[in-house]
């Protein structure tokens, strides 16, 4: 009976040989499987979107030609603008009122008279044109952009691809005083040209001569998208993206989009909704015991107090937002009719988003940061192209429906990252904040001035900080 059992028993065993490696190979598997997973990047779907004027086509390939474009003016667009601005009239500011009210008429008057008898738009033209402009077309919509690379590039020195990406109430025109300090810092005296970047500064669509989307529901995530398309038919495979104020979002939702394109984000405006109990506590602790929640010395003084900076300046300044989120249009159609309006209205946010104190002066302190020649050229190109409704109608695409411009949390950003946080910023992030959605901070710099406009106002700090941003990266 024994010798009968013994073939079965040599069965069973050479079942149970063959039965357990694949049992343990199959947990294992799932195992690994499932640590990998936890550490998978998730990203934001990419998917796809047309903008263009009624349905899109069914047959036929979009043009994917890259055009040169030139920005030009005529007697006829001058001589309207001059009729305008001859025949605007004024309501006398309150007496001490300064800019706490808004933008002082008294100074307006003296801004409207050099635009009307000073300013030369021509001759801004010819500064607007001094890059390289192009036009195409993706998503049915003309994409407008800037492109601008090095004069000389030392031999063997690899040049950088560098998106940057404007907001609002700004232009690609912010950009103009930091590109040659970025193409050619050599001659700039910027660590003789080390790091050397190639720019390319797109108009979001709806803003100066980028095309108007003419459907609903054009957000960040779909600029992100139209950008992203931009790069790689300029056939950039990987590159730098720069962002402040919306294009501090849009950015950000590219680096979420496609991290493998991004080789590093750097931005000098941080959206972080300060929100849950954890935050809560750490903001409450932070007045009393900043170390306990990882704020810095620098972090205090910029956050508190945390009433007065955070809420009450903050509704001091949106206003316009609670406006532009919800009915864009009643107040655009004014402000697309009347130059005086719309430099009213614009300029405004150049002196108190640049300095908050500047609330205190008649003349908003305005010219002591911009020449007016500057920031009516900005006004001009929301003027020419007739954008400013559709530049408003950008805030209620993105606060009607998630995921806003604060970054998802629930993607984070994984890319090297790299923080410039000017003093006078409309608020302050912490990097112990920033961390909650950006999770590989490479720099992280407090800047000794400056504010919501940076490249405009502080150019060669915020140059300076790109470049030490990128030398890490690329030592990584």
């Amino acid at each position: 009976q024994r010798i009968l059992c013994l073939p079965r028993s040599f069965e069973y065993s050479q079942k149970n040989a063959v039965l357990v490696p694949v049992a343990a190979l199959g947990v294992g598997g799932m195992l690994v499987y499932w640590l990998r997973s936890r550490h998978k990047i998730k990203t934001l779907e990419m998917g796809d979107g047309w903008w263009g004027s009624g349905e899109r086509p069914l047959k036929g390939k979009e043009d994917e030609s890259i055009r040169p474009f030139k920005i030009e003016t005529s007697d006829k667009e001058i001589e309207d603008l001059h009729h305008r601005l001859d025949r605007a009239r004024y309501a006398p500011p309150l007496e001490g009122a300064a800019f706490h009210y808004g933008f002082n008429s008294n100074y307006l008057q003296k801004v409207v008279a050099y635009w009307r008898n000073q300013f030369d738009w021509r001759k801004q033209v010819e500064v607007l044109n001094k890059y390289p402009h192009f036009l195409t077309t993706i998503e049915g919509i003309n994409i407008h952009f800037i492109h601008v690379k090095p004069s000389y590039v030392p031999h063997g020195r690899a040049v950088q691809p560098l998106l940057m990406v404007h907001g609002w109430p700004g232009s690609f025109y912010e950009f103009y005083k930091i590109i040659p300090l970025l193409t050619e810092p050599a001659k700039h005296g910027l660590a003789e040209g080390d790091v050397v970047f190639e720019v390319i500064c797109p108009s979001i669509p709806g803003y100066g001569f980028s095309e108007a989307p003419h459907q609903k529901g054009f957000n960040t995530v779909a600029t992100a998208r139209i950008f992203h398309k931009l790069m790689n038919r300029l056939g950039f495979k990987e590159y730098y993206l720069q962002g402040g104020d919306w294009g501090s979002a849009i950015t950000t939702n590219m680096a979420q989009m496609l991290p493998q394109s991004v080789k590093g984000l750097h931005l000098n405006m941080v959206f972080v909704a300060i929100q849950g109990l954890g935050r809560m506590i750490s903001v409450m602790l932070g007045a009393y015991a900043p170390w306990l929640v990882g704020l810095t010395r620098e972090d205090v003084q910029r956050v508190y107090p945390f009433v007065q900076k955070n809420i009450y300046n903050i509704l001091r300044e949106s206003g316009y937002l609670h406006i532009q989120a919800t009915k864009p249009d009643t107040a655009g159609c004014g402000l697309n009719d009347s130059p005086v309006g719309l430099a009213a209205y614009l300029l405004e946010k150049f002196s108190t988003w640049t300095d908050d104190s500047f609330l205190d002066k008649d003349d908003g302190a305005l010219e002591s940061k911009y020449s007016l020649d500057e920031l009516l050229t900005n006004v001009m190109i929301y003027w020419v192209t007739s954008s400013i409704v559709s530049s408003m109608r950008f805030y209620k695409e993105n606060m009607s429906k998630f995921p806003g411009p604060a970054a998802d949390p629930r993607l984070g950003v994984h890319v090297p990252t790299g923080i410039a946080a000017f003093p006078q910023e409309l608020a302050h992030t912490p990097r112990i904040w920033a961390k909650d959605i950006f999770k590989n901070i490479v720099t992280y710099s407090y800047m000794p001035r400056g504010g919501h406009f940076a490249a405009f106002e502080e150019p060669k700090l915020l140059a300076q900080d790109i470049m030490h941003f990128v030398r890490k990266v690329e030592q990584l």
